[in-house]
């Protein structure tokens, strides 16, 4: 850990600690090694080890603010008196736990050096001086390592703290995203179903509107277009509710109802039945056989292609072109003159963006322009493998 993250301060669990409380455990153990070190001096080495504890005593409080000054100073009335040796071995630990390493180890090495000096002149009968400096500098070197781990141990939580509200936040970044996939996949789902059963209803409504005096065989007609697309309407309805409702988290994410590249000529005889011309360049034949994601996703090309042609170009003949090979990839080109109230696409955006959607989903590619003449062009590829 740094300097610049260790001079935040003492973590929360140590400043909740009272001055007092420190400075009431440090009179008792000041006071017990005073009754140890008065009992054979003589009245003026007592008279001084008394106002050297008072001043110890002195420093604790200010322990929190200044952990290493008041180290160095602890380290020095130790030189002078054993009973400032609790302050100073406090003051160590407390540095050691909130400070950087350097300035701990300092603070230990002068209550080293003045445990040394002090045994020099008030030496221990029973205790040689050799084992004496060995022992206090052990003692010294435990507190700092004791400390230190500490420290160390309270920054790992914080960072583990850290990477775990980090963690809930990446969580909850991913749920919002899953959640705006889902909503864009439900709004592309009922896009694609239901734009163009109504664009149908629409055209053939339009058509029994504009001519009430057609033969009765094409008002029936109309009305038949009207009953299909509605019951078509409700069951691609139904199937894309039911979709949605799955909680299979091995079902594909992007899995729309069954229409595949095989139900292509049913989706054109039906335009064809709403009164819209369409002329058909389908080299492939009959229906092949070509991955399921890629099928589902020219169905839906040409859908939208076909829908968007009847909004934006009632009337106008649309071409479709199907072409490709295992291989080469299966390319889908649709085209149509504008209108003048045709709005250039400009309302067909959305569903455009969809369409670029879905081919990228499977590796394809989709484009659109209008061309000199004023005719509108889509085209698509997608990838057909070998």
């Amino acid at each position: 850990m740094d300097a610049a993250t260790c001079e935040v301060g003492p973590p929360r669990a140590w400043r909740s600690v009272p001055a007092g409380v420190a400075t009431v455990a440090m009179a008792v153990l000041v006071a017990i090694t005073l009754w140890s070190a008065t009992r054979s001096g003589s009245t003026a080495l007592i008279r001084a080890d008394v106002a050297l504890a008072v001043a110890a005593l002195a420093l604790v409080p200010v322990v929190g603010r200044r952990p290493e000054v008041v180290g160095v100073l602890a380290g020095v009335l130790v030189a002078l008196s054993p009973v400032a040796t609790p302050v100073a071995s406090f003051a160590v630990l407390y540095t050691a736990r909130n400070r950087p390493f350097r300035q701990a180890a300092t603070v230990a090495v002068v209550g080293v050096v003045g445990e040394a000096v002090q045994a020099v002149w008030r030496p221990m009968p029973s205790l040689p001086y050799g084992w004496r400096l060995v022992l206090m500098t052990a003692a010294y070197a435990a507190l700092l390592g004791w400390g230190t781990w500490a420290q160390a141990r309270h920054a790992l939580l914080a960072a583990l703290r850290d990477r775990a509200r980090r963690a809930e936040q990446e969580q909850e970044r991913r749920v919002v995203e899953a959640r705006a996939a889902e909503r864009t996949r439900i709004a592309r789902e009922m896009h694609d179903v239901l734009a163009h059963r109504l664009s149908l209803l629409a055209a053939a409504a339009g058509a029994m509107e504009y001519r009430p005096d057609a033969p009765p065989e094409r008002l029936s007609a109309a009305a038949g277009v009207i009953r299909a697309s509605a019951h078509h309407a409700l069951d691609e309805l139904r199937e894309v509710i039911t979709l949605l409702r799955n909680d299979d988290a091995e079902a594909p994410a992007d899995a729309p109802p069954g229409q595949t590249l095989a139900d292509l000529p049913r989706l054109v005889e039906e335009a064809r039945a709403a009164g819209q011309h369409i002329e058909v360049d389908d080299p492939l034949g009959p229906p092949v056989e070509v991955p399921t994601a890629v099928g589902r996703t020219a169905y839906r090309i040409a859908q939208e292609a076909l829908t968007n042609a009847r909004k934006h170009a009632a009337g106008q003949p649309v071409r479709l072109a199907l072409g490709g090979a295992p291989g080469s990839g299966l390319s889908i080109a649709v085209s149509n003159p504008t209108t003048a109230d045709s709005g250039a696409t400009g309302s067909a955006g959305t569903g455009l963006i969809g369409l670029a959607e879905r081919a990228a989903l499977t590796g394809g590619r989709v484009a659109h322009h209008i061309d000199a003449s004023g005719r509108f062009h889509l085209t698509a590829w997608l990838p057909w493998p070998t």
